[in-house]
């Protein structure tokens, strides 16, 4: 059966999840909340422009996760998940997501967001395969570094092409729902790329190459 792939943020939920991550750890005081928050906007804002440095802000986001112990990461990301992520999903992304995993589909999510954020945003969609950038995890801590490829822009194509090798799934009749114009590598290789409530950008090359538009608001 066809492959479902969804972006995750602002696509199947209403906010981006790593931009509100770090807007909560910066409230509870696991980082300097002043310099945490404008560099926090800083990427956001680059990511908007299409003109995100991945490494950079990779090596910004797992800053916090090295800083802190295990089970206290584990304990602020169960609150952060509850109190601000089960808010932002969208009902209709979750109808959506049902709705091919009952026509036999396989269904994934692919995201620039940290794996640390988005495993629990995943499997509250009922969603197993996830594939996201990985931070290093040695003795139990983490080491402020990534593993792999980051799956960002032509990342998330490389990384869907390892998952493909290794599963000897196929992109066939594929589908890709997102929002964002950083995903254009892979909304272009796919069979039926699906904007989702896109941002101007991607709108634009979506009308132009008859793609179809969803709203899940």
């Amino acid at each position: 059966m066809p492959l479902a792939i969804f972006d995750l943020d602002e696509t199947l939920i209403a906010e981006d999840s790593d931009h509100a991550w770090g807007v909560y750890v910066a409230e509870h005081g696991l980082v300097d909340p002043e310099e945490h928050q404008r560099r926090n906007d800083e990427f956001y804002a680059q990511y908007k422009a299409g003109q995100l440095d991945i490494d950079a802000y990779l090596e910004f986001a797992c800053s916090v996760l090295a800083a802190h112990p295990m089970d206290l990461l584990h304990e602020h990301r169960a609150r952060f998940i509850a109190e601000r992520i089960r808010p932002l999903m969208l009902s209709a992304g979750q109808a959506l997501v049902d709705e091919h995993k009952s026509s036999g589909d396989t269904v994934l999510i692919i995201t620039s967001t940290i794996e640390f954020v988005t495993r629990p945003i995943a499997d509250l969609f009922g969603i197993e395969t996830l594939i996201a950038p990985t931070p290093e995890i040695v003795d139990n801590r983490y080491t402020g570094q990534m593993t792999g490829v980051p799956s960002f822009g032509p990342g998330k194509v490389t990384r869907l092409q390892a998952w493909l090798d290794e599963t000897g799934e196929s992109m066939v009749g594929a589908y890709f729902y997102s929002d964002s114009h950083n995903d254009l590598p892979l909304l272009r290789l796919v069979d039926n790329p699906v904007a989702v409530d896109p941002d101007p950008v991607l709108r634009k090359e979506a009308e132009a190459h008859q793609w179809q538009i969803l709203s899940l608001r």
